[in-house]
C-alpha cells in the first residue's frame, strides 16, 4: 500500500530541481519554481474550490516544521474552519498586540514634544526600565494585571516612595494609553483611588513630603557676600538665580536674545518655562550690574555658557557651587523658597506678586480671570527690595 503521508525524503527536498509541485501527502507540497526557489505550500479544497496556502521558504522551514504546520492546516479543516480565514484573523490579532515596553516607547514618543523639559523623556524611561520592564515589559499590554504592578512597586514603595508614586502613575498613563489604543480593556490596574490605595499604604502615610532645603531669609545678604566672592560662571549664574527668584533650567537656558537691558526685563519664552507661558522677569538693578559684568555674546548665546562650546551650562553646576562653598544643606531651588518666605514674612507686598515673581500657576479660576496681566512693573518693585536685602550688611 502507497504512503499517504511523509512521502518525502530529506534527499528528494534537498535534489529536487525540476520546476513543479512535489507532494509529501496530506496536502503538503514542495514547490519548485521556475528560478529554482524551493518553499512550502498547503493545498486543499473548500466547498468546491481549490486553495493553496504557504507554508514558508525551504531556507527558513524544514520539512519537518512544515509537516507540523500541515498538521495544524489539516486540524483546521477538521474542526470545519477554513486554514485561510484562521490564518488571517491570527494575523490581524497579532498586528493589534504590543507589549508593555512597546507602548511605553510609544507613549513616550507620543508627548516628548509636550513636556517642558527635555530631561523629562529620560526620567519616565530610566524609571520604567529600572522597575516596570524586568517585571512585565516583554509581556502582552492586555495582559498586564494589579499583581504584576505590585509586584514592580513593592519592594520600592517604603524605601523609595517619591519615585515609586511617580513610578505607578507613569504606569497608569502608558495603560490607559493602550487602553485608548485598542490593545486592552477592562479597568486600570495601576490606578490608586479605589484600587492600589486598599493595598498600598498611602505615601503620605510613609514619611513627610521632603521640602527642598532653603536657607532661612534672614541669613540672605551674608550668603550673598560669601557668593560674590566666589570665581566662576556657576558662581554668578547662582545669584541672578536669586537674584530674579527663577528656576535652574530658566537660568542656564538663559540667551542674550531674551535679554532687553533698556527695558531691564528678561523674557523667558513660553517652552522654556514649566507652565508653558512666556514669563517676564524685571530686573533688578543689582541683576542688570551682574549682567553687565559679563561677556556679551551673540543673541543666540548662553548667558551662563558651558564648559563645550554652544552649551549651557550644567543643571548640576550651581548645586556643585554649593557643595565647594560647603553649603550641602542648600539646594539651588530652594532659594525660590527663601524669597517666598521673606515676601510673605517680612514685606507687605499681596500674596499674588510673590507668586507671579515664581510663575506660580493660579490655582483659583476666578484669581485667574481678574489676573490676566502679570503685574510686571509692580513685580519690579518687588524685586527691587529683594536685590536690596540680598545686598543688605
Amino acid at each position: 500500500m502507497p504512503r499517504t503521508l511523509q512521502r518525502l525524503s530529506a534527499l528528494t527536498v534537498k535534489t529536487a530541481n525540476r520546476p513543479g509541485y512535489y507532494c509529501d501527502g496530506g496536502g503538503l507540497y514542495l514547490q519548485v519554481s521556475k528560478a529554482g526557489a524551493k518553499s512550502w505550500v498547503f493545498r486543499y479544497r473548500r466547498n468546491g474550490r481549490a486553495r493553496e496556502l504557504g507554508l514558508g521558504a525551504l531556507l527558513l522551514t524544514p520539512l519537518s516544521t512544515a509537516r507540523k504546520k500541515a498538521e495544524a492546516m489539516r486540524l483546521t479543516l477538521g474542526q470545519g474552519q477554513e486554514p485561510v480565514a484562521t490564518r488571517e484573523a491570527a494575523r490581524r490579532e497579532a498586528a493589534n498586540r504590543m507589549t508593555f515596553s512597546e507602548c511605553a516607547t510609544a507613549y513616550i514618543t507620543a508627548h516628548r514634544r509636550g513636556w517642558s523639559n527635555p530631561k523629562h523623556a529620560e526620567q519616565w524611561q530610566s524609571t520604567l526600565d529600572t522597575y516596570a520592564v524586568p517585571v512585565f515589559g516583554p509581556i502582552d499590554v492586555s495582559q498586564v494585571d494589579t499583581h504584576q504592578v505590585i509586584r514592580a512597586l513593592e519592594p520600592i514603595w517604603q524605601a523609595k516612595t517619591e519615585t515609586a508614586s511617580r513610578l505607578r502613575g507613569r504606569i497608569e498613563r502608558i495603560l490607559a494609553w493602550a487602553t485608548t489604543r485598542g490593545y486592552r480593556t477592562g479597568e486600570n490596574p495601576a490606578r490608586w483611588r479605589g484600587h492600589l490605595d486598599t493595598l498600598l499604604p498611602k505615601p503620605g502615610a510613609i514619611k513627610d513630603v521632603a521640602h527642598h532645603a532653603a536657607l532661612p531669609y534672614a541669613d540672605a545678604a551674608d550668603f550673598m557676600a560669601t557668593l560674590a566672592a566666589e570665581a566662576g560662571t556657576a558662581a554668578k549664574a547662582l545669584r541672578f538665580a536669586i537674584l530674579t527668584a527663577c528656576r535652574t533650567n530658566e537660568v542656564i537656558g538663559a540667551t542674550w536674545a531674551e535679554v532687553d537691558i533698556a527695558s531691564s526685563v528678561w523674557a523667558i519664552p513660553g517652552h522654556r518655562m514649566k507652565a508653558g507661558k512666556e514669563h517676564r522677569v524685571p530686573l533688578s538693578r543689582a541683576a542688570l550690574k551682574l549682567l553687565a559684568g559679563l561677556t556679551p555674546g551673540q543673541p543666540t548665546d548662553y548667558i551662563f555658557p558651558g564648559a563645550k562650546n554652544g552649551k549651557p551650562l550644567s543643571n548640576m553646576a550651581m548645586l556643585n557651587t554649593l557643595k565647594r562653598m560647603e553649603r550641602s544643606d542648600l539646594t539651588v531651588h530652594g532659594f525660590r523658597s527663601t524669597f517666598r518666605d521673606w515676601a510673605a514674612e517680612a514685606t507687605s507686598f499681596p500674596r499674588e506678586l510673590a507668586e507671579k515673581a515664581l510663575a506660580h500657576t493660579v490655582r483659583s479660576e476666578v484669581e485667574a480671570a481678574y489676573q490676566r496681566g502679570d503685574l510686571l512693573q509692580k513685580r519690579r518693585e518687588m524685586m527691587e527690595h529683594w536685590a536690596a536685602h540680598c545686598a543688605a550688611s
